[in-house]
């Protein structure tokens, strides 16, 4: 084996035509190039060249694909290169870690797709992971150095993901969390999304998406915040009804929540559904996706929300709230034109 990782992603890296770059040589006779049986599919990046003894010179790719052989060649392959990476990933020299910077920016995306696809491999690929946070735009913090941060009491990492890093910085989600400065972890690539559904835990820690959910930060929320969202719930009861009936074409619920400080509102994904995100991205790719709800929640202390009681534009200022909270999560209102003239009306008013 002879492996290397280039110092560039190809431009066709996200794209079907993308093949692992590694030539299988058989007792030295070249076979083929873009043996793709050899490397798993999230490393396609690596390129290289594979000469073996054991397999046949007259080996096709149906032949590799049944190979015990070619199982032990591409786990072997497998293990280089994540053992590799994670010495550039752990080395104190300053060279190593610019390599390793540089690798990430080109290769971290794709890499992420093993979260998905190797199991057996999944710890070592969340090793090899960095992000932006809350509290640093730059893609560096590692799963372990967050928790080596953590709050005492913090019983979770937590992870927000967006279709844009500037989304996912100004979400709404994340205003209790600034309030009680509790740094999470900001995921805006396209792949992120997708991957955190097969990721639970890391080294013991769950792994929470703080815009999946009621929010819980346990030993971080005292009793009196609960206290007060107990009695907010039901002092809102009757507008949370007269919103639920309101945009009940658009929602699952609506609820009071504490997790909301400057915004009035914002959309929540019940645990085990579809985010709007992963939504949107299957849509793209032409994928027939499951008609799912989000859930509405409401902060009972925002004047907007106090000034729906008795209004006689409840209905729009109800559907203003909601296109807007699907604004800020970074998609668009299903018909803005009825938006902006429900807003005209209301700036008329």
């Amino acid at each position: 084996q002879l492996l290397y990782v280039p110092s560039k992603a190809a431009a066709n890296i996200f794209t079907r035509e993308a093949k692992a770059g590694i030539k299988l040589y058989v007792k030295r006779v070249f076979i083929m190039d873009d043996a793709d049986n050899l490397i798993p599919n999230y490393l396609r990046f690596v390129q290289g060249v594979v000469d073996s003894a054991d397999l046949p010179l007259n080996v096709s790719r149906e032949i590799l694909q049944e190979s015990r052989d070619v199982k032990t060649i591409r786990e072997g392959n497998t293990r280089r290169v994540l053992t590799m990476l994670d010495g550039l990933a752990k080395s104190e020299d300053e060279a190593d870690q610019e390599k390793f910077k540089k690798f990430y920016a080109e290769f971290g995306s794709v890499i992420k797709e093993g979260l998905g696809e190797d199991m057996g491999n999944r710890e070592r690929i969340l090793k090899l992971l960095r992000f932006p946070t809350s509290q640093n735009d730059d893609v560096s913090t590692s799963l372990e150095a967050y928790k080596a941060r953590m709050k005492e009491g913090q019983k979770a990492i937590y992870f927000v993901t967006a279709d844009s890093l500037m989304a996912a910085k100004n979400s709404p989600q994340l205003e209790l969390f600034r309030k009680k400065d509790i740094e999470v972890l900001l995921m805006a690539d396209r792949v992120d999304e997708w991957a955190m559904e097969f990721v639970h835990e890391f080294d013991g820690t769950p792994m929470q998406n703080v815009s999946k959910g009621a929010v819980d930060l346990g030993d971080l929320q005292d009793a009196e915040e609960k206290k007060a969202l107990e009695a907010a719930a039901e002092q809102f009861k009757p507008i949370v009804d007269q919103l639920s009936d309101a945009l009940k074409a658009k929602t699952k619920e609506v609820r009071v929540t504490t997790r909301l400080v400057d915004s009035p509102a914002c959309l929540v994904t019940s645990e085990g559904e579809l985010s709007p995100q992963l939504i949107r991205m299957l849509q793209q790719a032409g994928q027939e996706v499951p008609e799912s709800k989000p859930i509405l929640e409401i902060n009972p202390e925002h004047p907007l929300v106090k000034k729906l009681e008795g209004s006689a534009q409840f209905d729009d200022l109800a559907n203003v709230i909601f296109d807007q909270a699907v604004i800020a999560e970074g998609g668009l209102p299903a018909d803005p034109a009825e938006y902006i003239k429900r807003i005209n009306s209301l700036l008329l008013k």
